[in-house]
Order: C-alpha cells, then sequence, then structure tokens
C-alpha cells in the first residue's frame, strides 16, 4: 500500500499544478504580443477603430497589439485564419454583426455558424445607416422614395450582397411592400461616386464610407434608419420622421471574438480592459467623428444582439432568396 502513495502524491501535485497554470494566464495576460485579425480593408472606418484600440491595449498591457488585415472572401479569409489559432487569448478576430449573424444564411452550404467557432468577447461600437441620394433628387424624404418605387422601377446601391445596406433595403420592401432592384458594388467609394453622379438613386451610407461625397456637396441624407436623430447630424429626421416604416432601423455593431477554447477568466479580462481603452476620451472622439456609438456589451449581450439579427436576416435571405455560395 505504501508503495502507492508517492504516486498518488505525485498524481495531487500534478494536478495542483495543472490548475495552477489555468489560472496564470488570467493573471499574466497578455506575456506576448496580441494579434487583431479583421476582415476590413486598411482604411475602413472598423480598420481606424480597431487601430486607435490596439495602440490603448498596447500601452495598458505593455505588449505589441498588431492589427493584421485580411479582407475579402466575405470575411472568410479573416475568419479562416482566426479558427487556426490556438485558443489562448492572444489572437482575436474583428467582426461586424453581419459577419456573426447573416454569414450562416448567406453561405448555407459551408453549414458555418460563426458563433459555434468563436465566443464574443467583448463590443466596440454600433453604426447606424443613412438613407442618401444624389443632391439634385427631387426625393425630399422617406414618401418621395417608397412613392417611386410603388409607381415604378427604383433601383438602389450597396457595398455588397448580404451588406447592412443591402439587408436594410430588403427590409424596406418587406415594411412597405414595393421591389427594388439591387445594384451590388465591390469598391465603397465607387458606390458613393455613382449615388452622387445620380446614376444609383440612393442607397444606404455610414458618415465615414459616404462623408467625402457628402461634403464635395454631392450627396443628400433624407433619413436616419434610426428610432432617434444623432448629434453628428440633428438635421437629418428619423425614419419615421421622413415617412418611412417606423420600425425599420438598420444599423451595424462591431465585436472582438476569440477561438472557442480560451479560458474564462482571460475573456473576462479582455473585455474589462477593452472597455476601458473604449471609454478613453481621445477613442470617445474618434468615434463622434464616425457617427459610431461606444458599446461596452457583456458577451452573453453581445450573443444576444447577434441572435435578434440573425432571426432577422434569415427571414430577409428566404424573402429575398439571396446567396452567396
Amino acid at each position: 500500500m505504501k508503495s502507492f502513495l508517492p504516486l498518488i502524491a505525485g498524481a495531487a501535485t500534478a494536478l495542483l499544478a495543472t490548475a495552477a497554470f489555468a489560472q496564470a494566464p488570467a493573471a499574466d495576460y497578455p506575456s506576448k504580443p496580441v494579434t487583431l485579425i479583421t476582415p476590413f480593408a486598411a482604411g475602413s472606418g472598423p480598420d481606424a477603430v480597431l487601430r486607435l484600440v490596439s495602440d490603448k491595449l498596447g500601452r495598458l498591457w505593455n505588449q505589441r497589439v498588431v492589427v493584421d488585415n485580411k479582407p475579402g472572401g466575405g470575411g472568410f479569409i479573416a475568419i479562416d485564419q482566426a479558427r487556426r489559432a490556438a485558443p489562448d487569448g492572444y489572437t482575436l478576430l474583428q467582426l461586424d454583426s453581419e459577419h456573426i449573424a447573416a454569414l450562416p444564411h448567406l453561405y448555407k452550404s459551408r453549414n458555418f455558424v460563426t458563433l459555434q467557432h468563436f465566443d464574443p468577447v467583448a463590443s466596440l461600437f454600433r453604426t447606424p445607416f443613412f438613407v442618401a441620394v444624389p443632391t439634385d433628387s427631387k426625393w425630399k424624404n422617406m414618401t418621395d422614395l417608397v412613392a417611386a418605387a410603388k409607381a415604378g422601377p427604383v433601383s438602389y446601391g450597396s457595398w455588397g450582397v448580404g451588406s447592412p445596406g443591402h439587408l436594410g433595403a430588403q427590409q424596406l420592401e418587406a415594411l412597405t411592400g414595393v421591389q427594388m432592384q439591387h445594384v451590388p458594388y465591390r469598391e465603397v467609394s465607387q458606390l458613393f461616386a455613382n449615388v452622387g453622379s445620380g446614376e444609383v438613386p440612393w442607397s444606404f451610407a455610414s458618415i465615414p464610407s459616404s462623408q467625402g461625397i457628402y461634403k464635395a456637396g454631392k450627396l443628400r441624407y433624407i433619413a436616419i434608419a434610426a428610432p432617434k436623430r444623432i448629434p453628428q447630424m440633428p438635421e437629418v429626421p428619423t425614419m419615421a420622421e421622413a415617412g418611412g416604416p417606423a420600425s425599420l432601423e438598420v444599423s451595424s455593431f462591431v465585436s472582438l471574438l476569440t477561438p472557442k477554447g480560451v479560458s474564462p477568466a482571460v475573456k473576462a479580462k479582455i473585455n474589462a480592459d477593452v472597455a476601458k481603452v473604449i471609454a478613453d476620451p481621445e477613442i470617445r472622439a474618434r468615434f463622434d467623428t464616425f457617427a459610431f456609438e461606444p458599446l461596452a456589451w457583456s458577451p452573453e449581450e453581445i450573443r444576444r444582439q447577434a441572435e435578434a439579427k440573425s432571426k432577422v436576416y434569415g427571414e430577409l435571405v428566404r424573402r429575398g432568396n439571396i446567396s452567396l455560395e
């Protein structure tokens, strides 16, 4: 019997060491550089925010925090790279709500559900979308736009199939009983240049993506697809005030996720530290210029919001027979 005692003691020591190791990363995290993978192109609004956040996190953590842009493939280039990373908290993935909630409906054959492979860990911001028309458009409000769509063929542009601009227009169609022709663009800059020139009658638009054409005097915003006006554009009426469907809200939120398997303690630290960084006055000032709403959601709230969007997007994708296969 005595001969087994050293083995039992050794096993107990090993278990204690394993438990200590499992808990250590939260206290020591991060002890090496952290990589933030993003599907957004360099220079885009989400990329600009991520670089600010990475700089602040690097100072807080006293570690390098590197942004790795992997645009293209509908987001799957970035997603696939992040999926291959070790689940240790040293690789984070920036995604918007459409990558989380719409991709599973748009790529049915892939059988890919984002939140089956990744866990939400921290929220960054939410952006509202405006209805943009050429400055010389005869449409003054949403009543005019919907009436035109009921009277004859009307087209609209977006920055891609399955984008918030596309799905938001699908929702507008469903709520008003109209049908419009979707014109998807590969380049956001070309989309708003064409809206400004009148080649495309209208599009949903965020401030950072359309502000250049707007400041050049070629675009007007006739409504914001939100329940209230925003301070950056107080003169732009809400969807309801402009005569559109009051329930139509078009927005996108951006979050950080980790591959499945990261310890709860490490995820909690990332969430707390990102929330601290998002509260920084410099980042808040940059958010204001973009009309980005800072968010400090828990991982559970991110998941709840994503699931709500997924339900809406699933219905819109089925209704419009939309696919990216």
